[in-house]
């Protein structure tokens, strides 16, 4: 039985890696933020996607949207430019950004993050 519980571990150790980031590259010049996780994935978003998605109350338009993003908005031509002012991650759960427009109520989950980048993919390999 305790093979079995170390191996469960292990699985669940292995799917979490997915969700620890090891690093955080904000690209303003480029309009990218890149994100380095444990299991070796890196995301790149773009920041108007990142911007547009922001995932506090008052952006989503209620506690009913939190959660919810439009992945499209990374897919698309940006029509404007955002400047991270900082980046910084609250606790081990979420990536907290000050943007240039003042904006910081938003924290991005890190597993949010991850959901979204793969999404973007899904949604981006729908268009090939």
């Amino acid at each position: 039985m305790l093979l079995s519980v170390n191996a469960n571990c292990k699985l669940i150790c292995e799917m979490e890696k997915r969700f620890i980031p090891v690093s955080v590259d904000v690209g303003n010049s480029e309009q990218t933020l890149t994100l380095g996780w444990a299991d070796g994935h890196q995301s790149k978003f773009s920041l108007f996607g990142l911007r547009k998605n922001c995932p506090c109350v008052s952006c989503r338009g209620g506690h009913d949207m939190m959660g919810r993003f439009e992945p499209q908005l990374f897919l698309v031509e940006p029509t404007q430019t955002f400047k991270i002012i900082s980046a910084e991650s609250i606790g081990n759960h979420a990536l907290k950004i000050t943007w240039d427009d003042g904006h910081n109520a938003g924290m991005y989950r890190w597993d949010l993050l991850r959901h979204m980048d793969e999404s973007v993919k899904k949604l981006k390999q729908s268009y090939e």
